[in-house]
This record gives C-alpha cells, structure tokens and sequence, in this order.
C-alpha cells in the first residue's frame, strides 16, 4: 500500500514538469564567433600553463614538436652550438686584434715581443710585424690567408723560411725581410714587385740560380748589407733597382747585367740604378759588363 502512494506521489508532482519541457526536435548550438569555444579556450589555457612549464623546466628542449603543429622551433642547444661555432671563428680575429690593430683589411703589429707569426683574420691584405722577436716562418702562417699582397717582417730575429712560406701567395707584390738573421732565401710568388732582404746574413749559394727568373713584374731588388760574393743570376728585364752594397762581391762578368755575344744591341731600358759600393770589387777592370746599361753602376773604378 505504501508504494502504491508513492508511485502516486511521483506521477502527482513530477509528471506535469515533464510535460513542460520542449520536444526536442534537433540539438540547438549557439555560437558567438566574438568568443572562443570551449575547446579553444580549453587549449589556450594548455599553452598558457602546461607549456609554459614545461619550457621552464626544460629549457634546452623544443616545446613544441614541427610535425605535429607546423611550427618551427630553434633548440637552446642548437643555438647554443651555433654561437660556440661562431665564436670559435671569430676568436682568432679577436686574439690578433687584441694584441695588434686591425684595420681595413691591414694588421699592424709591430713592437709586440710576439715570437711568432699571429693568426690572421680572414682576407688579410697587408701586415706589418716589423720590430718583434720572430725567429720562424712556416708554410702554416699564411696558408689560408692568399688575399695578401704586402708583408713587413723587418727588424725581427728571422733565421728560417720554409720554402712554401710565400710562393702560394699569388697576390703578394711586397716583400720585406731587412733586418734579419736569413741565410738562403725561400721561393718566391710570381707577382713580387719587390723585395727587401737589406742587412742579412744571405750568402750567393742560399740564393738560386732562377730564384728571380721568372718574376717578371720585379722592379726593385734590395740586397745590401749580406755575404753575397757574387751578383745573382737571371735579373730580370723589369728590374729598375739593384742594391748590393757592402757585400762581398769580388768580380762579374759580361753576362751578369748585359747579354753576350749579342749581335744586335741590346739595351736594359728599365734598369735606372745599381748600387756596389763597399765591395772589394775593382769596377774599372770590366768595362764590357756595363755596355747595355743607361748609367754605370755606383762603386769603385780604381
């Protein structure tokens, strides 16, 4: 009898509000585009706080992954890497421009004590290491620097060339050795223009025979002040200066400027000066070594 009351009760209270409510004919959506759904707002809450945490947890790990979302993230540590890897290119250019002053293309760095040539920054052009301790020059100094076209290195302590230290220098035009302790000289780039080796200790077999053959753009040669006891061989024709004082050259000979046996009459044109005082030399005795010569050499004739 009890539950028959109640079922009564129940279909007494709650049936009418069952009947109040709407046929559902099709599940209504509202949505209003100036806000987000619940699903966007859902995953804008994840990126605000998940990710958020997890970069700060995890700082050296992408956050997000490219294949999965179509963005791209750089790693701390492969940015790190590339910074390391930048560094250790510019850290040479840094040491040498610390000790030296670098500027446009030139390295000054003279009265230094260095003891060595310094690593050159990249596309060097000229360098000026005169007045330091140098005692050395290796093919390694200036193996990847081929843009040079002028090296100073007078006043140091030189006492040995290796002989590629130079000759792949193809754009190299000057070339100052003075004030040395060098013996032989090394070979030589093609293009020289010039080269002082004044005040050495360079004696005629430390230089070849077609040491300066080929150097057909050679204007100015200076070699006073050595232990020279003859004058170089194969001069060549676009030679404009010659200095070989205070050596110790005795005699030359007919070939040593000019050609012999020559029929037709040749003539150094380019050639304006010669320097031999100072050597035990007696230049009067060979009259026909100067006979292609606009002007005779400087030195004693009796």
């Amino acid at each position: 009898m009890k539950t028959l009351q109640k079922l009564g009760l129940f279909f007494y209270f709650f049936m009418p509000l069952v009947k109040l409510a709407p046929r559902n004919h099709q599940a209504a959506t509202f949505y209003d585009h100036g806000l987000a759904t619940l699903e966007e707002t859902i995953y804008k809450d994840y990126e605000d706080t998940f990710l958020k945490e997890d970069y700060e947890d995890k700082p050296q790990e992408a956050v997000m992954n490219k294949e999965k979302n179509g963005m791209v993230v750089f790693h701390e540590s492969e940015l790190e890497l590339q910074r390391d890897e930048d560094a250790s290119k510019n850290y040479t250019d840094l040491a040498t421009c610390l000790l030296c002053v670098c500027l446009s293309g030139s390295v000054y760095c003279e009265e230094t004590d260095t003891e060595s040539i310094p690593p050159l920054p990249k596309e060097t052009g000229y360098l000026y290491a005169r007045f330091n301790k140098i005692k050395k020059v290796k093919v390694s100094d200036f193996a990847e620097i081929p843009t040079l076209r002028r090296i100073d290195l007078t006043g140091n302590m030189i006492q040995d060339i290796e002989d590629g230290a130079f000759s792949k220098l193809l754009l190299l035009e000057e070339l100052s050795l003075a004030e040395n302790f060098i013996k032989k000289l090394p070979v030589l780039p093609p293009k020289l223009t010039s080269l002082n080796a004044n005040q050495n200790r360079i004696t005629s077999r430390g230089i070849r025979g077609n040491a300066f053959k080929k150097l057909v753009n050679l204007a100015y040669l200076y070699l006073a002040h050595n232990a020279l006891d003859s004058v170089p061989q194969n001069l060549p024709e676009s030679l404009r200066i010659l200095q070989l004082q205070y050596n110790n050259i005795t005699s030359i000979s007919d070939e040593t400027f000019c050609k012999a046996n020559n029929a037709t009459r040749y003539v150094r044109t380019r050639m304006d000066e010669i320097r031999m005082e100072g050597n035990p030399i007696i230049l009067a005795k060979y009259p026909n070594a100067f006979t292609c010569l606009k002007t005779l050499p400087t030195g004693t004739y009796y």
